[in-house]
């Protein structure tokens, strides 16, 4: 298609904009793909409200208005001053974030929706006071201001707790509470209101709409499952580290919610499920967008109602799977059956395994998992699905499950379905199952050549690390996760007591030096050894022949970036009195470090061993050392702490400072004395 034809220059520009600022609705459709273009905000999206910024119909989004070159570059230097923290002192940053707050006073909107200064208005969300939060609550919408929103919703979210339990305030107006935090989030909320089938599958608008579910259904911001719904992985980290109260600590924050967030959480949910049948949920399903909010919502369906809305015909659980019980043959299990396969859709399944009542998860499993564990193991999607099912098992239902999967095992670690194997060793360990079958099944040599049989488990190659940069080395480890999935299943067959745990312990105490310290250098496999020293599980003599062969090798471990980490579990595992190593071994390599010393100084790994190691202490004051190996001392003080000691026992005994005339005991026993000061 042929360009159009434009006069070139700042001239012709500047006319352009003048252009656009009078009259708006002729220059709607702008370019967004050009880089000599200012930033706009048009797009492909559903009508929207001018005043709310939503709509039910098809259209365009509307036009705020555009930054111009000033305000952009002054915008774009705020963000970067921000990010760099590079000021003085308090004042002056506060001094700097008033004046950023007065200059975007009145263009939040612009600058929401600027591609390239969206990050300052996120950023600046993150240090508004309570007042500047709501005032920006019902301003944000547009396809750049999504994460702006997303950053709102979970810095208000607090607000709505601190309300609810400060003190009543006398002074508090009248208007004020039409102004409280839960009434503009509510208002946010009314505003989806018959767009939400719309919303769910949109690129941008379906993070912030599963933001603000969380935020009224009163789960915790930081949790793990939540962080994951509400978030791509691909999300820029917006962080400002001056901030009074750490991010973190804001999102670990225990919140309670007014009932009314209930009934619109409640609502919300009802909106997006209302109105679909169930060929378009079960569409939705492996909608890679509309997927985790549908996780959300069976969540909270879940934890919220439990046994109710397994029930229910009008909840989302109930209209993906209608049939009740959902047996072989029927239409839910052929839905069932085809999202275990699919990437997108099992993610759903394990939400409906994991949170489903207990009755229903039985009725599921026995009737489309049980049956067929061997072929499902096999299958990467699948495998998954099965792991939170297997969390889920009784003893006996566990039992079945390791005898048909027992022949299969060799078969799984050829695949690297290593995740279905420590599965099943932790949930044998927690319901009390013997562990014999699978350590015959792991071991088909019956421990003839256990060194190798650890080798090819823990898949520790010999040649793949040789001649490689660090970094080479790195990028080569972290491309292969069956190597960190196999360093997992050997950390959990360590915490089971019996023959299961000899495939690990027997191989790593008759171990050679050199495989030890290829071993110490693998960036997976050096937990596996770290875990191995650390664990109160694993025989003593077994611990210590090991650390003594670490022992001729101990500068090359603490001089590597990521050996030097055994060198920490190695004094950690070497306590005497818990663990019963004897505390000369802790000695003999303390000695080694110290001959060294000049070495470790000279490199990162080495210095931070020193300070792990007390080498300071060790080498001026040997007694307090070692009264520290013995738990004797378990703090011990600087030389300026024990000076201020002694000084304050003089005066407490009046022999240096200003007498106090008061009796001080300083013998015990009938020899007990004291002194009386002169008054």
């Amino acid at each position: 298609m042929p360009k159009e034809r434009k006069k070139r220059g700042r001239r012709e520009e500047k006319k352009r904009k003048r252009e656009v600022e009078e009259d708006p609705e002729s220059h709607k459709r702008l370019r967004l793909n050009e880089a000599d273009d200012q930033e706009t905000v048009w797009g492909e999206q559903p009508a929207i409200d001018d005043h709310n910024g939503f709509g039910s119909g098809a259209g365009e989004m509307p036009f705020y208005g555009l930054l111009d070159e000033e305000e952009q570059e002054y915008f774009k230097r705020a963000d970067t001053m921000l990010e760099l923290n590079q000021f003085g002192d308090v004042e002056e940053r506060a001094l700097f974030l008033a004046n950023v707050y007065k200059e975007a006073s009145g263009k939040e909107l612009k600058i929401a929706n600027s591609q390239s200064c969206s990050r300052l208005m996120e950023r600046l969300i993150l240090l508004s006071t309570p007042e500047q939060l709501k005032t920006l609550l019902n301003k944000f919408s547009g396809q750049f201001a999504s994460h702006c929103c997303e950053a709102l919703f979970l810095q208000t979210a607090p607000l709505v707790t601190q309300e609810l339990t400060r003190p009543d305030d006398s002074a508090m107006q009248a208007d004020t509470v039409e102004k409280t935090t839960e009434r503009l989030i509510l208002g946010v909320a009314k505003e989806f209101d018959g767009n939400l089938g719309y919303l769910m599958t949109d690129q941008f608008a379906s993070h912030t709409l599963r933001v603000l579910l969380l935020v009224l259904s009163g789960r915790p911001l930081g949790d793990l499952h939540a962080t994951s719904l509400r978030q791509s992985k691909r999300k820029e980290n917006i962080s400002c580290p001056f901030r009074e109260v750490p991010q973190s600590n804001v999102m670990s924050m225990a919140r309670t919610i007014p009932d009314s967030f209930g009934t619109a959480s409640e609502h919300m949910m009802k909106g997006i499920v209302a109105g679909l049948d169930t060929t378009y949920l079960r569409a939705l399903a492996a909608h890679p967008v509309a997927n985790p909010l549908l996780q959300l919502v069976l969540d909270l369906e879940f934890r919220q109602s439990g046994k109710s809305k397994a029930k229910d015909p009008d909840s989302l659980f109930r209209k993906l799977l209608p049939d009740d019980p959902p047996e072989q043959g029927t239409d839910s299990a052929s839905f069932f059956n085809g999202m275990l396969y699919d990437p997108i859709g099992s993610r759903l399944l394990e939400v409906v395994i994991t949170h489903a009542p207990g009755k229903t998860f039985k009725t599921l499993f026995r009737s489309l998992l049980a049956g067929r564990l061997p072929d499902l193991a096999k299958n990467e999607m699948a495998s998954y699905v099965l792991v939170k099912a297997f969390e889920r098992l009784n003893k006996e239902d566990l039992t079945e499950a390791v005898q048909q999967l027992c022949p299969q095992i060799q078969m799984l670690l050829e695949r690297s379905r290593l995740s279905v194997v420590r599965c099943l060793v932790e949930r044998c360990q927690v319901r009390d199952v013997n562990t014999l079958p699978l350590y015959e099944a792991l071991d088909p040599r019956s421990g003839k050549e256990p060194i190798s049989t650890f080798k090819k488990l823990i898949r520790l190659d010999s040649v793949a690390g040789e001649g490689m940069s660090d970094d080479r080395r790195k990028q080569v480890e972290t491309q292969d996760p069956s190597k960190a999935h196999a360093a997992l299943l050997a950390q959990s067959v360590l915490e089971v007591k019996g023959p299961l745990q000899g495939l690990v312990t027997l191989p790593l105490s008759s171990m050679s030096t050199p495989d030890l310290l290829q071993m110490a250098k693998d960036r997976n496999a050096t937990h596996i050894l770290q875990k191995y020293l650390t664990c109160s599980n694993v025989l003593v003599k077994d611990r210590r022949k090991t650390m003594q062969q670490l022992n001729h090798i101990a500068m090359d471990l603490a001089t590597d970036p990521v050996a030097s980490h055994v060198l920490d579990a190695y004094w950690t595992g070497s306590s005497p009195d818990i663990d019963g190593v004897p505390l000369f071994v802790r000695e003999a390599l303390a000695e080694r470090l110290l001959a060294n010393e000049a070495i470790l100084r000279a490199s990162a790994p080495g210095r931070a061993v020193w300070r792990t190691w007390k080498m300071d202490i060790y080498k001026t004051r040997r007694y307090d050392w070692k009264a520290e190996g013995k738990k004797q001392n378990p703090t011990l003080k600087t030389s300026i702490e024990l000076a201020r000691e002694r000084y304050a026992t003089g005066q407490q005994r009046g022999k240096g400072g200003r007498k106090t005339g008061k009796m001080t005991p300083f013998r015990t026993g009938a020899n007990a004395k004291a002194i009386v000061s002169a008054t």
